[in-house]
């Protein structure tokens, strides 16, 4: 169940949500339709929150095994079961007007159903924001949900790819081109990793040389324009680096004559003439 967790809370979000603010308009008496609606969509979505409940308790472990992220897991989880419980509490309430469906006491059940529905939404705000902080700030889940190696490679490549960029942006180039260096390692058929190890010896180690022959050896697919632009636009910037500013002129012109109409290309071109 921990593979669905993510299908589970955005079904929750979204009927939990709706429920509420159509139990709010239905207060108002009309359309008639808003106050069934109502029912439906907060006893379903508090299914959904229970299933949210229950997939991330089988989800957390492998998670919470990762160092520095326990607290992050444990708050999530805590908002989760609140807002699982909260609206146990606005389920029992509607259940109580459905039973009270021809009394005037269904209004007053209704408006206690929404009071506690948006202290519910209040609740479920708090678990999808500290559920986002696990998973953009703490990468928590990130690349072992499928169980598959490869996304885990993955996740490491990301890594490397946006620590070089920090490393690069707070001063560090040498840094930031030894996490590339340990990417093109580990990724040597990937041709998009390869091109970012070149770009780095020459924006990080200011090597054009090095990154001239490391392009040379890059062959990008003949059917991938951008790879072949981006390929092409390095090794003119590598050749004009190394004083080669005719070879970098003559790398640009056969772009211009492959992609014409590709407008970057023919401003690259005229400042090299």
């Amino acid at each position: 169940m921990a593979y669905y967790h993510p299908q589970f809370v955005h079904f929750a979000i979204a009927l939990l949500a709706a429920g509420v603010v159509f139990r709010l308009v239905s207060l108002l008496g009309r359309p008639a339709f808003v106050g069934p609606a109502a029912a439906v969509l907060i006893l379903a979505g508090t299914g959904a929150a229970a299933l949210c409940v229950q997939s991330g308790t089988a989800a957390h472990g492998p998670v919470e095994r990762t160092p520095g992220l326990r607290a992050a897991v444990t708050e999530h989880e805590k908002w989760g079961i609140r807002t699982r419980n909260v609206f146990y509490g606005v389920s029992i309430i509607e259940l109580i007007a459905l039973v009270l469906w021809r009394s005037p006491q269904r209004r007053v059940a209704h408006a206690a159903s929404t009071v506690v529905g948006l202290v519910g939404l209040f609740a479920l705000y708090e678990a999808g924001s500290h559920g986002g902080t696990l998973v953009y700030a703490y990468a928590g889940g990130v690349g072992i949900r499928s169980g598959d190696p490869t996304d885990v490679d993955r996740l490491l490549l990301t890594g490397l790819y946006q620590e070089a960029l920090s490393e690069r942006k707070a001063g560090r180039p040498d840094e930031a081109a030894r996490l590339l260096s340990l990417a093109a390692e580990r990724h040597p058929d990937d041709v998009e990793v390869q091109l970012a190890a070149a770009e780095s010896m020459l924006l990080d180690r200011k090597d054009a040389r090095a990154a001239i022959d490391e392009l040379q050896k890059i062959s990008p697919p003949q059917s991938n324009r951008p790879l072949r632009i981006r390929h092409g636009l390095l090794t003119a910037d590598a050749l004009e680096a190394a004083g080669q500013r005719d070879g970098a002129a003559a790398v640009v012109q056969g772009l211009v004559t492959a992609y014409p109409d590709v407008p970057r290309l023919k401003q690259r071109l005229a400042a090299l003439k």
